[in-house]
């Protein structure tokens, strides 16, 4: 039993290690498939990252806001309803949603109408993860 146990905890432990991603990979993906629509700006208005795209939302501090949410953006309607839950990014929601927008959005909100306005996808997992493991350190600059 207590082998068991052990290897079950083995297991755990490599299934969070393995969905973490690599900021620096994260980086060098955000540069190629994020910076034409999204920029990361911090409060004083500091460029951190890509340039200054300006039809994706702000991803400076996207780790733990409410989706939907970025000040001065003009979100559509089913991302702004899911927030409106309390829905907030965390990796697992970031990596399911740059995968497939829409299909996110009908699944989180049981609604077959639900459409994002996010065009591109992200089709690799890891790519995602570390995608978001780059904004997350840099937001928490």
């Amino acid at each position: 039993m207590k082998s068991i146990t052990v290897a079950a905890a083995l297991v755990a432990c490599a299934s969070a290690a393995s969905a973490e991603g690599d900021v620096a990979a994260g980086e060098e993906q955000f540069n190629r498939q994020c910076v034409a629509c999204h920029v990361v700006r911090n409060d004083n208005g500091e460029v951190l990252a890509g340039r200054t795209a300006r039809t994706g939302p702000n991803l400076y501090g996207i780790e733990g806001r409410v989706l939907g949410s970025a000040d001065g953006f003009r979100y559509g309607d089913a991302i702004v309803d899911l927030g409106a839950t309390g829905a907030t990014w965390d990796e697992n929601t970031f990596v399911a949603y740059v995968q497939n927008p829409t299909g996110y959005l009908r699944e989180a909100l049981d609604d077959r109408r639900a459409r994002g306005k996010m065009a591109y996808q992200v089709r690799d997992p890891q790519q995602a993860a570390d995608i978001y493991a780059f904004l997350a350190t840099v937001g928490a600059e």
